[in-house]
């Protein structure tokens, strides 16, 4: 028995290395998506752009598209937004939603520093973003036609990002899938 203690130091220690080298192998930025391949979540929001009218799934339906979660606190959702705005500009069709923000800071926002999105669903108390499995702001969705979510980037979007995000909107338009 005196000789199986001896070795328990070094079963530990090659256990908790086994846990350190298998924790550095994962790659911090892929983010696992629960909803990948499922229809986009149930929602009734209003829109920022426009209070009045109430977005609901359906009104992101109808072709491929990004779907931007963003917020004005965000540092990082300032640096993607001109590339954003190069993106409408160029014709690709993004939907925001607004996340945890206040509307008049964002609708200013939009106002300063124009915007991209063909619609802006207002997710205040950030119930979508929970139901989308959102961890921050940015990040970015591509949905198919159906409104069907086909991919996820956690982070900004740059020129690098914006190539894998193409090609997966591409293969999704010619119904390959993602």
């Amino acid at each position: 028995m005196r000789r199986y203690v001896l070795f328990l130091p070094l079963v530990i220690f090659l256990g908790i290395g086994f846990f350190l080298w298998r924790g550095l192998s994962i790659d911090p930025t892929e983010l696992p998506s629960a909803r990948l391949n499922q229809p986009f979540p149930a929602f009734e929001k209003a829109s920022l752009t426009n209070p009045e009218q109430t977005l609901t799934p359906d009104d992101l339906k109808g072709q491929v598209a990004l779907v931007n979660i963003w917020a004005t606190w965000c540092p990082t959702c300032k640096e993607e937004h001109a590339f954003l705005n190069q993106l409408a500009q160029q014709g690709v069709t993004i939907y925001g939603i607004n996340y945890k923000d206040e509307p008049v800071k964002a609708r200013e926002w939009l106002k300063r520093y124009l915007d991209p999105y063909d619609k802006v669903v207002l997710d205040v108390d950030g119930k979508l973003g929970l139901d989308l499995g959102v961890y921050g702001a940015p990040e970015t969705y591509v949905i198919d036609a159906d409104g069907v979510i086909r991919y996820r980037h956690v982070g900004a979007v740059d020129a690098r990002v914006w190539k894998d995000l193409k090609a997966v909107m591409e293969q999704v338009s010619s119904g390959e899938g993602a």
